[in-house]
């Protein structure tokens, strides 16, 4: 049995799949709408803090929509998680500033800027910075140690697509009276320093897999299981954050321990494999961002999305 030692980077608790967005980065979630209770949530990281470096939450979903989830940092606080905060931001404002720039468990807050003008095209957007810009100042003097990433994971190619953002780098430049020259040859998920701890985060955009997708190998490597492992907001457990509908159910760490899981052999025939570059399960070897991989198959495991 290795789940006594085996330990991840990243785990990703789902706390809940619902957005108030409907990107077309992210495709639309297919599982029936799930929500952890407070309780639920501390039960799962008690079960997860030994086995795990930081926690994130979410999967799908927009957690700052979650209706109890200042109760769900306090646990953070209360267990001294790591956590790592990835929202569209349009709620930064209900639960005030302090809130995620006093809480000891928040490293890293992550913007995912794309989100506005995919579902808002016609709108204004500086409205909507408006509120990130200002919470970012704030942490800037009050916890200068918590990292902020603002996302543009929408290029479609370097020049291009830096040009199709040019408006929202340029806003936020002047907000910090700031000049960055290095605007376009942005390098595949290559961060950019603004000031402080605060980064702009680009990246192209990618597919998640789905049973029904067409074969692309039954050979490759991935960082799922080593790195990173994901947990539903219905408890279930699977290898990583690209798996949205649970096409590989691992267990439910609600009726089961995360531990018994971790020593299942459903779960260790898929680390075999990766280890021998072969892909056992169906989902993988239809996943497209596997492919990121391919040339590092021989190194040290790559790591997955920030």
């Amino acid at each position: 049995m290795i789940n006594q030692v085996m330990r991840f980077f990243r785990t990703y608790i789902e706390i809940s799949n619902i957005c108030n967005l409907q990107c077309t980065f992210c495709p639309e979630v297919e599982r029936e709408n799930e929500i952890l209770s407070v309780e639920q949530f501390r039960k799962i990281l008690k079960q997860v803090l030994p086995h795990t470096d930081q926690v994130c939450l979410h999967l799908m979903g927009e957690p700052l929509a979650h209706p109890y989830f200042a109760e769900i940092l306090q646990v953070c606080n209360e267990e001294k998680a790591v956590v790592h905060l990835t929202t569209n931001g349009t709620f930064l404002s209900k639960f005030g500033f302090e809130t995620f720039i006093k809480a000891p468990s928040l490293r890293q807050i992550n913007f995912s800027l794309h989100s506005f003008k995919d579902n808002f095209p016609d709108k204004d957007i500086r409205p909507y910075l408006f509120d990130i810009l200002e919470f970012s100042k704030q942490a800037l003097v009050q916890n200068p140690e918590l990292y902020i990433n603002y996302r543009l994971w929408n290029l479609a190619d370097t020049t291009a697509s830096m040009a199709a953002n040019q408006g929202i780098i340029d806003h936020i430049t002047e907000f910090f009276q700031i000049s960055i020259n290095e605007r376009v040859n942005v390098a595949l998920n290559k961060s950019k320093n603004l000031i402080g701890r605060i980064y702009f985060h680009f990246d192209t955009r990618f597919e998640w897999p789905n049973l029904n997708d067409p074969i692309r190998s039954d050979k490759g490597f991935c960082p799922a299981l080593t790195q990173q492992i994901g947990i539903h907001a219905d408890g279930t457990v699977v290898p990583c954050c690209f798996d949205k509908e649970a096409g590989i159910d691992l267990g439910n760490v609600l009726s089961q321990s995360f531990d018994t899981i971790l020593g299942s052999p459903r779960l260790n025939a898929m680390l075999e494999g990766f280890k021998k570059h072969q892909l056992v399960e169906d989902l993988c070897k239809r996943c497209t961002y596997i492919s990121r991989f391919d040339k590092k198959l021989k190194s040290s495991a790559p790591s997955l999305p920030l």
